[in-house]
């Protein structure tokens, strides 16, 4: 039996982004239910990709109770719906074969990951307040993409000036606007800016000078996206809810690998149940950005610890 349900969990102060502002997290939890074992798994619909609950919600209530990750991988699209089943469907795998995820899938034991803090858009004056509170973190990352970002960012710097700094665009420049930006950024120390242009919109990046790595998130959704980004980036955004879950996640990391790409593991605004099969796929990786518990007022029970080590894999009890 697969059952969806909606649930919101708020978020500890509001986030903003240059397309809007949220003060809950609105997550899908799905529950695969077979021989007395419950797998879970979690997606956040994203309306930037089409998605709702409801959408998501009834592209799940549609699958065959019986449905298995293989089946699974055709009967719908990459994305939230497909997301939040795979994940579950690896969480009942591993119950009933008494090991965790990490063993069936073949990999190595994981361990704890530094991850990215992320900054709500703001003025220039409460961006370097925020800079200043989260500045014994590691890794900034700050949400831009509007006329106004080096003020904000000269702001960050200022407020955390031994923090390294990722850029998110969210697509709000241009080629000229990263052109004219890109000797400001590495001034700054940013080590990476994530997807300056929109989507589909992005061609010029094969013909300009990219001084610091870009990075593809809406260009990037599964493997099938790769032959479109050569040339244009440097570096690929591998979120859950983009590539339909932990499948084809493992998948597309491997494959951006052998094309030469280096890899971010990144995620929406969800809780630790969503995080934790991500952290699986952010071992190792360049840059990893699963801080969506770091963020919410509420959360998984347990949740996933965060310390000075990063954030740490999933205990059994929660997922996997």
């Amino acid at each position: 039996m697969i059952t969806v349900t909606a649930e919101s969990f708020r978020l500890a102060e509001v986030f903003t982004i240059s397309r809007g502002s949220r003060t809950e997290a609105k997550v899908l939890t799905v529950r695969v239910e077979r021989n007395g074992m419950v797998g879970w798994g979690e997606c956040v619909p994203y309306a930037r990709y089409g998605e709702s609950l409801e959408s998501v919600a009834a592209q799940v209530d549609g699958l065959p109770a019986g449905i298995d990750r293989v089946a699974l991988q055709d009967a719908l699209p990459a994305g939230a719906a497909r997301n939040a089943v795979d994940c579950a469907l690896w969480d009942l795998e591993a119950k009933a074969a008494g090991k965790r995820v990490w063993q069936l899938a073949g990999l190595a034991a994981p361990g704890p990951m530094i991850t990215c803090f992320t900054l709500s858009l703001g003025s220039p004056e409460s961006m370097q307040a925020a800079a200043a509170r989260h500045a014994h973190r590691p890794v900034l990352k700050i949400k831009l993409g509007t006329p106004d970002d080096m003020a904000r960012l000269e702001a960050v710097r200022a407020g955390a000036p031994k923090s390294r700094i990722v850029v998110d665009a969210n697509e709000g420049w241009s080629a000229e606007v990263y052109t004219e930006l890109a000797p400001h950024l590495l001034r700054l120390g940013v080590a990476m800016v994530e997807q300056p242009m929109p989507a589909g919109k992005d061609d010029l990046l094969a013909e300009i000078a990219r001084p610091l790595p870009v990075c593809a998130d809406e260009s990037c959704h599964d493997r099938g996206s790769l032959p479109d980004l050569k040339g244009k980036y440097d570096m690929v955004n591998i979120k859950l809810d983009k590539t339909g879950g932990l499948t084809e996640a493992l998948a597309l990391r491997a494959a951006a690998q052998a094309e030469g790409y280096r890899v971010m593991v990144g995620c929406m605004v969800g809780t630790s149940l969503a995080m934790a099969p991500a952290v699986l796929v952010a071992q190792g990786v360049e840059v990893v950005d699963l801080d969506g518990p770091l963020l919410l007022a509420e959360d998984r029970v347990p949740p996933l610890a965060y310390d000075e080590a990063g954030v740490h894999p999933s205990t059994a009890e929660l997922w996997g």
